[in-house]
């Protein structure tokens, strides 16, 4: 690729990288609150690369390399061919006795021009200038609907009573662990509160999602409680439900149901940081 496309490329992605995670919160999108500083510190290399990348270029343009900041193994081989040229009596290089007389060596026998750009190199830099000027969306229905429910871990340890609070706020991983294993059926006849986001199903009811990340949105895995009673609201809306458990299966068992039958669906604001499995607030 030709140095100012180099150039470009890397400075581009560093501007990237440090717009959003200095002046937005988009990059919450794509990782942890925590991975923040270290976007930052890749931002910051990324355009020091670039700019020592471009050194050589401005240091030919002043005069100090007599060709101008082209490829020095290209500069070295022509001057080899000249070289060579005077060596062998003749003005114009050697022949490689295909009767080329001497383009063999240009391109590298293979017939291409390898000074150029392949048009498709131009291409890195849709996703570059997509951190400057658009953020993909952050993962939402579109992906819980195609991804399995989390498989929550079991809880080795005996539960803790329940809060005396009603409605119970409640993560999603914990409503799951007491509906699928805790003995004591705790969990039945109580009024839980649970914040998510909405995911169609099929069939009846429809799903209260949360999408959680380890590290980025690669590892991202979903939590979904499916919530009877109430009519849908449109896909991606974020929502408080209040609720008990809908009856399926044995409680205590993995056969358990994990459902609910809704008695209020309010609309709440997205929160800051979507990819975590949080008690709702308040």
């Amino acid at each position: 690729m030709k140095r100012f496309a180099q150039v470009g490329l890397l400075v581009l992605a560093g501007l990237g990288l440090l717009h959003t995670s200095l002046f937005t919160d988009e990059y919450l999108r794509f990782v942890k609150e925590g991975m923040r500083p270290l976007l930052i510190a890749s931002g910051v290399l990324l355009v020091g690369l670039g700019a020592a990348e471009a050194w050589p270029v401005r240091r030919g343009d002043d005069g100090d390399d007599p060709v101008h900041g082209d490829d020095p193994v290209q500069v070295r081989g022509h001057r080899d061919g000249h070289a060579d040229g005077h060596a062998d009596g003749h003005g114009h290089g050697r022949s490689d006795g295909d009767g080329d007389g001497g383009q063999g060596d240009q391109d590298g026998g293979h017939g291409h021009d390898h000074s150029r750009v392949p048009r498709v190199a131009w291409l890195l830099f849709l996703p570059v200038l997509s951190l400057l000027f658009y953020a993909p969306p952050a993962l939402g229905s579109y992906t819980a609907s195609r991804e399995p429910a989390k498989v929550v871990a079991v809880q080795e340890d005996d539960f803790d009573p329940l809060p005396a609070a009603s409605p119970l706020p409640i993560t999603l991983t914990e409503f799951t662990q007491r509906v699928q294993q805790d003995r004591s059926r705790a969990i039945e006849g109580r009024t839980v509160r649970m914040t998510g986001f909405v995911t169609s199903a099929d069939g009846d009811g429809w799903y209260l999602t949360r999408i959680v990340i380890s590290c980025c949105a690669a590892d991202s895995t979903t939590l979904k409680v499916r919530v009877y009673g109430t009519a849908a609201p449109k896909a991606d809306t974020w929502v408080t439900v209040d609720g008990t458990w809908h009856p399926g299966g044995a409680l205590g068992t993995s056969s358990a149901a994990v459902a609910v039958d809704a008695r209020n669906v309010t609309k709440v604001g997205k929160p800051s940081n979507a990819y975590m499995d949080a008690v709702p607030l308040g």
